[in-house]
This record gives structure tokens, C-alpha cells and sequence, in this order.
């Protein structure tokens, strides 16, 4: 019979590999996950997956060499250098260790990639260009939500790595990287002088406004460049129609095919079948007949069921906490216009966007215990609620974490 801990045990290791099979992750029998290319990608750590940087990546890839060689053969091998494929494409810190010379530029990618698509792919082409062999960075957005944001942002950098392995070193899993305006001051941080930011024809114009705006205030750079990929047609067909609100769509409609074509040229046959399933899933893994509405996760192919709700005042209400797709801006909105919104942030900054172009804010990631200077979070399934919760309680505020294990040691019986 088993015992408790062996079935606690057993529970995390198959909490492991349900993750790593939504991600189409391969063991290797060890507690370590390889892609369809068979490169080492995430290990199973305290039972869950964990992803693995670059650095760790190449730290055990090295290790698991070494472990295999005699101790001879060890000491006579060199330093392990970095993978093959950062060195296609590698991204240079801002002081050159080589020349001593400091490093003035960065080109950066903000975007939600929910799901990554192969007119994503333009994009990043676009800012390669642009960066001419010097420092580019890819930051995805941080949001998740069963509307437009089904993968949760560990699983979509996966795919994203997957999808555009040529700009794998380049694209960067922080959480704290949650508007564009973290980018730019995190980028202006670490020495750069001058910035390109990439962005699709249509954001150009919202991103100049912004960064600019708030150019010697929130940083200072010397030169701020907006430069659009170029024109996206949604009624166009091909790489010019393709978005990520058509793939959600094609996952809504259960069209295999739509999404396959809109993938990334080069992605595996297995890697995109787990991210449509992915995507269904992370959506709430409805039938075609019972998925939400069309407005609600694909809002710029049915912009006329958004106006009708926008207009009858179901969604986006005076007051109510908004986040802008385009640029992870969080506010409340001040101003209701015809198609467009007004809004604040808690930092004093003012965005304007497009209705198609924000969703409401769940702030399902809230662990204070206030949402904001005046109102409480009493939002349900955040650490800030059971904080407010366990305050309301004598003796509870101390409880900060539970562990299951250390309370069944405690308290079992000794024979």
C-alpha cells in the first residue's frame, strides 16, 4: 500500500509531465524536458516543470557531459562555450567586454504573441533589421486571461522559442517587464542612449505618442525611433492578414487547418498541434457551440458586437481598470469616446486606446491587499484576499505560506 507521501510525490511528478505535455516536452528519464528539436529546455524541480534560462541550459548541457568523461578526459577540456545557436544571433551587453567600447543602441519588441504567428515572424524580422547586428531584445506581455490571452506567459515564451528559433537568445521571460514603459526604463537603466521600438503600422503612431511623452521623465535616451513592420491588412490573406485574434479564432471555430497555416513557416507538426490545444485549453477548452462570444476574443473580427456592448455599456464603464494590448498599460478610465477610451494609470500616466485594443483588468495576479488607495482586494483566488481573509482571523496574519508536508510531520504520530 502506498504511503502519503508517496502519493504527494507521485501527484507532483504528474503535475510535471501534464505541463511538459501541453508544451509537447520530451523526458529524458532524468527530471529534465527536451523540445521536438531535442534540445534541453526545462527540468522537473519541487514537482513542478521549471524552464531554464540560457545559461542554465548551457550549465547542464555542459554538466551532463562532463559527468560522462573520465576524470582525465574533464580536466583536458576547455570551458564549455556558448550554444551553437546563440552564436547566430548573439545579443551584446552594453559595455563590449572585447573592445571596452560602450554599446549606445538597443531595439526591443513588446507584444502579447498570444499565440505566436507568422506574422509575429515579419516582425521580428523587422526588428532585426533595424537593430544591424547590435543589441535586440523581445519582451513578451505578462497577462493571461481565457479571452485574449490563453497561454500563460512561461508556456508562450516556450512556443515562442519553439516557433522563431533564430531569435531564441533574444527573447526574454521576465516578469517584471509588464508595459513597454518597464522596457524602456529597465533598457535605459543598464547605459543605452538610443532605442528603436518595433511595432505593427497600426500601434505606430500610439507608441510615439507614449515614448516620447514620457522621454526625460520616467528615462532619459537621447533619440526614441518607432519603427512599423509595416501595414497589416485584416481582410488581407497570408503573412499581411495574419493575427493572433485570427488564430484564437480558428481555435473557437475548432479549424485545425486556419491555425496551422497561420503559424510560423518552419514550426513543427507536433509543436503547433500542442499549441492549438494549448490555446484551446488555456480558453476554457469549449466546443465551437459553447465558446465565448466572437467580440470577446477576437474583438477586431467582430467589431460591430463590441460597439453594440460598448454602446449599451456592458464593458469598459467609467471607472472601471482597463489594460491597453498594445503597450500593457494599466488605468482607469476617465473618458468614454466613440470608439475609443481615456485612461489613467496609478503613475499619472494618460493613454489613449482603441475598444478593440484593451480588455478588462482582472488583476487575478494581486497580492496586496488593496487594489488601489481606497478599495480593498476582496477579488477572489488572490494572495491578496486570503491576506484580508486571514486578518480577520486572531492569530492568522503570521501564516504565510502552508505546507502540507512540514504539517503532516509535525503533527503525525510517533510509534
Amino acid at each position: 500500500m502506498k504511503t502519503l507521501f508517496q502519493f504527494l510525490n507521485e501527484a507532483r511528478v504528474s503535475q510535471a509531465s501534464q505541463e511538459a505535455k501541453k508544451l509537447n516536452l520530451v523526458s529524458d528519464g532524468h527530471g529534465s524536458w527536451r523540445d521536438s528539436r531535442g534540445k534541453l529546455v526545462a527540468k522537473t524541480v519541487g514537482g513542478k516543470l521549471k524552464m531554464l534560462t540560457a545559461q542554465e541550459r548551457a550549465a547542464e548541457e555542459s554538466g551532463g557531459k562532463e559527468r560522462g568523461k573520465k576524470p582525465e578526459e574533464v580536466k583536458a577540456q576547455p570551458k564549455a562555450t556558448a550554444a551553437p545557436q546563440a552564436a547566430k544571433m548573439k545579443t551584446k551587453k552594453p559595455e563590449d567586454a572585447q573592445s571596452g567600447m560602450m554599446s549606445n543602441d538597443i531595439t526591443v519588441v513588446f507584444g502579447r504573441f498570444n499565440p505566436p504567428t507568422t506574422g509575429h515572424e515579419k516582425l521580428l524580422q523587422a526588428a532585426e533589421k533595424a537593430a544591424q547586428g547590435g543589441d535586440f531584445k523581445i519582451y513578451p506581455s505578462r497577462t493571461q486571461d481565457p479571452k485574449k490571452n490563453p497561454l500563460d506567459p512561461d508556456m508562450k515564451v516556450s512556443y515562442m522559442r519553439k516557433m522563431f528559433p533564430k531569435y531564441e537568445e533574444q527573447i526574454v521571460n521576465d516578469s517584471e517587464m509588464i508595459s513597454i514603459f518597464n522596457v524602456l526604463t529597465t533598457a535605459y537603466e543598464e547605459g543605452y542612449k538610443n532605442v528603436n521600438i518595433i511595432v505593427g503600422a497600426d500601434r505606430q503612431a500610439e507608441f510615439e505618442n507614449l515614448a516620447n511623452k514620457y522621454n526625460k521623465d520616467l528615462y532619459d535616451f537621447k533619440q526614441i525611433r518607432v519603427i512599423s513592420a509595416g501595414v497589416r491588412d485584416a481582410d488581407a490573406e497570408g503573412v499581411e492578414g495574419m493575427s493572433a485574434s485570427k488564430m484564437r479564432k480558428a481555435v473557437a471555430d475548432d479549424d485545425y487547418a486556419a491555425f496551422k497555416s497561420g503559424s510560423p513557416s518552419g514550426a513543427k507538426e507536433g509543436d503547433v498541434r500542442a499549441m492549438f490545444d494549448a490555446v484551446r485549453a488555456g480558453m476554457g477548452g469549449k466546443k465551437k457551440k459553447e465558446v465565448k462570444e466572437l467580440w470577446q476574443i477576437a474583438p477586431r473580427y467582430d467589431q460591430k458586437g463590441l460597439r453594440e456592448n460598448y454602446v449599451k455599456k456592458k464593458v469598459f464603464r467609467m471607472g472601471d481598470v482597463v489594460e491597453s494590448l498594445s503597450t500593457g498599460l494599466i488605468g482607469k478610465i476617465i473618458r468614454r469616446g466613440t470608439n475609443y477610451l481615456i485612461s489613467v494609470s496609478e503613475s499619472n500616466v494618460m493613454f489613449k486606446s482603441w475598444i478593440h485594443d484593451v480588455m478588462e483588468y482582472t488583476e487575478k495576479k494581486m497580492e496586496g491587499r488593496m487594489r488601489d488607495k481606497t478599495h480593498p482586494n476582496y477579488l477572489v483566488g488572490t494572495g491578496g484576499f486570503r491576506k484580508n481573509a486571514q486578518a480577520k482571523v486572531a492569530g492568522q496574519g503570521k501564516i504565510k505560506n502552508f505546507n502540507i508536508e512540514q504539517f503532516i510531520n509535525k503533527y503525525k504520530l510517533r510509534k
